[in-house]
């Protein structure tokens, strides 16, 4: 009679287990694509400040035409990425671009004085503190998911949902030449 009751408790027990891992699964999962999005958010917000920081050099800096396309090109193709490694891949490129851009400025005496182009460029300081942040915080995040997804017992729960590891936001080292300015 006592039997029939601790094997309902074991089924309950286990059944209770699983529920919990799940929604941690779940959750993580959520969370990944919650600081995915974030990623986005400030990726767009860098995005959005190149246009006016190209336009103010263009007036001081025209014969600097080489910098200015690479660096909209960059852009375009950064807002283009789709997935992980190749917005990684996208943003390292983008990243050699603006630096580019901003050695260029140093040749310019009236351009680093120009308000507007102190004002971008510490704008874009401060976006890029943020995304090296939610960078930051994404990969975190991915560690944990992916822990959860591999350890035992964690793993036999996630392998029979599907859940499968995460990629981590990580700059290509190929992908980042150095930074060619010519005067």
């Amino acid at each position: 009679m006592v039997v029939p009751f601790v094997i309902l408790g074991l089924a309950v027990l286990v059944g209770l287990y699983l529920v919990i891992q799940y929604n941690g699964l779940v959750r993580l999962r959520n969370r990944i694509e919650s600081a995915w999005a974030q990623i986005g958010v400030q990726l767009q917000r860098r995005y959005d400040l190149v246009p006016n920081l190209v336009e103010t050099v263009k007036g001081y800096a025209a014969h600097e035409k080489q910098v200015l396309e690479n660096v909209t090109a960059a852009r375009a193709a950064a807002i283009n990425a789709r997935g992980v490694g190749e917005q990684a891949k996208a943003e390292t490129g983008f990243t050699a671009a603006l630096k580019s851009l901003f050695a260029v400025s140093e040749a310019y005496p009236d351009l680093k004085a120009n308000q507007n182009f102190l004002a971008l460029q510490e704008e874009l300081s401060g976006t890029e503190g943020r995304i090296a942040y939610a960078r930051q915080f994404y990969n975190d995040v991915v560690q944990s998911y992916n822990n959860k997804v591999q350890a035992f017992p964690g793993n036999l729960v996630a392998n029979t949902f599907r859940f499968t590891e995460r990629e981590y936001f990580e700059a290509d080292d190929a992908s980042r030449p150095p930074v060619k300015v010519q005067f």
